[in-house]
């Protein structure tokens, strides 16, 4: 999920662009290769009518932070109402000295100075791009020497459409963020044909008409309609704003960040945009709107407001937690909250069943672990059981539902279900006699006692480890529909049978019920419970068949655990390491782990919506499954620890990392100091052949050996700038680009008895 919340407009988000931004020279029409936009220059590249142009903004929130975006630019629009409405790079800033240009390989580049180096690109340095054009609907289009579109911003859409934009299956709009949190709200096409609006990655809050109907696009028109088309470009299902056919200029559609999907006009009287069709009538029922900040109220003005009915506070960042504790020494009883809808937002998923009003109250109040229970009484009886300690949702006077929220009865004087009875008072008796009789019956009931109160616990135990299972199991057969499993501790403790089989550091096998074994991190530190589950989020919902899939994880009080699938034949470090194991990987097999391991990662950076670096690759997390196929593990942890370390996380690290892999993995075990040095002298000095690992009996292909080394080499280049990306080093061990011999890795200065050398 990307964050753009930093360029949302409307208050409070208001984002001040300069005015020197219009002010100082632009180049309008067509933008010739070698065409450069500064942060210092404040210029810009404007469409031929005038009405949009492209160039750094600031950020209002975030002084010397810049993004560069497409906004309006019409002289009738005030400065302070230019909408942006396409960013680069989505959630990309820089710094003062970056620049943004069309170079002479016909790619857009996005250079940031402060780190020297470039953060976005259009990858289209092979596309044969001849010039650039910022046209008058607002679309940036490359094109080639036949003036053929090859790459588009309205195909690489951030938060807004513009008339005449689509979004087809395979596109997103991703709402803007009002934190360094990245937004959860998304819009969709699904596979049905129906616009989706979407929190995370399975709760659906909003569903377009019906069609039924696949391979659909959303469309924005320019008379203010937003619809869903057919291949034959005809209209299956229309939204239409309350100004439809009206003469106006400027539209466009956004995701909000409050998660709202909303339609807005230019009144030219008014000198406003205003809001003419919004998706969700009642904001109360965007999903999560409230967060984990209370339940949202509708005020007589129509606005949303949230508040915590359970607690009185002035913190407006605290959490709303639900008054209860399992730790309760005394009974607990139900607080009905009517016409109130309640729901947990990790995980959102409930236990729903089919109740009476009175059942639902008692099932939750008789479940330990329950904490709120919710009633709808729309003719479905169905009772949501929760068991988060903070939840959110709404209430509205019209709205059927009971909600009932579980609360210590506390003091004991004051519990209405605790019942003390008091035995009638008898006369004492004394007695200076023993009898045995008594004293025989008394040791032997006690004895009888005692082993029934043994035999009880063991079976609570059983009972209670047995419950666990089956509530692992049930979570593992709804994986497909419900998204990760989620796991408490005790589950956790007892898939691994309480981590009794360690498999690598911080890694433990576990077993679950279907007999399906699973490897389970142990994120050790205290990692803030938002934050890793915004990790969950991200990570979980990223496959490829070279990247260890996700199945679950554990967030509860202190303890973050990751559950991934099982890969039978353990770690790449493992082969190289032990020289017998060592034998099972030939030349081919060592250079298929690595073109899979650069698969992996070029998805990670390119693939995915939004860039992930892996952070951490080495030989340690790349796996093999029975069939010795490489998967890349622990990808985008650096997520929870990249703060706390200070490091810094991007596509030239991973670059870096994997050129010391692919040596490693070449070259094996070897007490050589510096890996790196030694490999680089023995291929200058001509004994390629000491590189490789004698543990591998075979044949080696030198041309493949070459290249291999090569490619690594360059990855290991002490500017970061030399080092190529990850798709060109997939190319370059596929075969399919040729890679010139390389400096030495700490150097940048090409020796020059390179020259002579060649690849054939």
């Amino acid at each position: 999920m990307l964050k753009r919340g930093i360029y949302l407009l409307e208050a409070p988000f208001l984002l001040y662009i300069s005015i020197g931004f219009f002010l100082r020279s632009v180049v309008v029409g067509h933008i010739p290769l070698g065409s450069r936009i500064s942060v210092v220059e404040s210029n810009s590249w404007v469409s031929s009518n005038g009405d949009f142009a492209l160039g750094f903004y600031d950020l209002s929130n975030q002084p010397n932070q810049h993004s560069i975006g497409i906004c309006f630019n019409s002289d009738s629009i005030p400065v302070a109402q230019r909408k942006v409405v396409w960013v680069a790079g989505a959630d990309v800033r820089v710094g003062n000295e970056s620049y943004f240009q069309l170079n002479l390989n016909g790619e857009l580049v996005l250079f940031d100075s402060s780190k020297g180096i470039t953060v976005w690109t259009s990858q289209t340095s092979n596309f044969s791009v001849v010039l650039a054009d910022l046209r008058g609907d607002g679309n940036l289009v490359l094109l080639n020497g036949k003036k053929a579109v090859v790459w588009q911003s309205f195909n690489n859409p951030s938060d807004t459409l513009l008339p005449g934009q689509t979004l087809s299956v395979s596109q997103t709009l991703r709402a803007a963020s009002e934190n360094s949190v990245s937004s959860y709200f998304s819009l969709y096409v699904n596979a049905s044909g129906q616009l989706q609006l979407r929190w995370e990655s399975h709760v659906v809050y909003w569903t377009s008409g019906n069609p039924m109907s696949s391979n659909l696009t959303a469309s924005l028109t320019s008379n203010g309609a937003l619809q869903l088309l057919n291949q034959r470009l005809k209209p299956v299902w229309s939204a239409f704003g309350q100004d439809h056919n009206d003469s106006v200029k400027y539209r466009f559609l956004r995701l909000d960040v409050d998660g709202n999907l909303r339609l807005y006009s230019w009144v030219e009287a008014s000198q406003a945009w205003k809001a003419v069709w919004q998706a969700v009538e009642n904001q109360c029922k965007v999903f999560a709107t409230c967060g984990q900040h209370g339940i949202c109220l509708l005020t007589a003005t129509g606005s949303s407001e949230c508040k915590c009915p359970f607690k009185v506070t002035t913190d407006s960042n605290s959490r709303c937690l639900v008054p209860y504790q399992q730790e309760c020494e005394s009974n607990s009883n139900m607080i009905p909250y009517k016409h109130t809808n309640l729901y947990g937002i990790y995980p959102p998923e409930d236990s729903v069943i089919q109740a009476s009003l009175q059942q639902c109250e008692s099932l939750c109040l008789n479940d330990p672990n329950c904490t709120v229970s919710t009633f709808t009484n729309d003719g479905t009886a169905q009772c949501r059981l929760k068991r988060t300690l903070y939840v959110t949702g709404y209430s509205d006077p019209a709205l059927s539902s009971v909600s009932f929220v579980k609360k210590c009865s506390v003091p004991l004087a004051v519990n209405p279900n605790l019942e003390v009875t008091y035995p009638a008072p008898s006369p004492p008796i004394y007695s200076n006699k023993y009898c045995v009789p008594c004293l025989i019956g008394v040791s032997s009931g006690t004895f009888v006692v005692l082993i029934g109160i043994q035999l009880g616990i063991g079976f609570c135990i059983c009972r209670r480890r047995t419950a666990i299972r089956k509530k692992a199991a049930l979570a593992y057969t709804g994986h497909n529909t419900r998204g990760l499993i989620v796991f408490s501790f005790s589950e956790i403790k007892d898939l691994t049978k309480n981590f009794k089989h360690q498999i690598g550091p911080k890694m433990f096998k576990g077993i679950l019920p279907n007999n399906q074994p699973v490897a389970i991190k142990d994120l050790k530190g205290n990692i803030e419970e938002r934050k890793f589950r915004s990790l969950v989020s991200k990570i979980g919902n990223i496959h490829h068949k070279n990247l260890v899939k996700l199945e679950g994880y554990c967030c509860e009080l202190s303890h973050r655990f990751l559950v991934y699938e099982y890969e039978r034949n353990g770690t790449v470090e493992k082969y190289v390491e032990d020289s017998k194991l060592g034998k099972k990987l030939v030349w081919r097999k060592r250079l298929d782990i690595c073109l899979s391991a650069a698969r992996a990662v070029s998805y990670l950076h390119t693939g995915c919506r939004e860039f992930v670096s892996h952070g951490n690759l080495k030989c340690e997390n790349v796996v093999l499954d029975e069939n010795l196929e490489a998967k890349v593990s622990e990808f985008g942890l650096w997520r929870v620890n990249g703060e706390e370390s200070g490091q810094e996380y991007s596509a030239e690290r991973d670059v870096k990392d994997f050129g010391e892999m692919v040596l490693r993995l070449i070259g094996g075990s070897r007490d050589v100091g510096n890996l790196c040095e030694w490999a680089y002298k023995e291929w200058i000095e001509g004994q390629v052949e000491k590189v490789v690992d004698k543990a591998m009996d075979g044949v080696v292909n030198l041309e493949e050996l070459e290249r291999a080394l090569r490619i690594a080499f360059w990855c290991l280049q002490s500017k970061e700038l030399m080092r190529p990306s990850m798709g060109e080093v997939v190319k370059v061990l596929e075969g399919t680009l040729t890679v010139d011999p390389p400096p030495p890795p700490f150097s940048c200065e090409r020796p020059l008895e390179l020259e002579e050398i060649s690849l054939e």
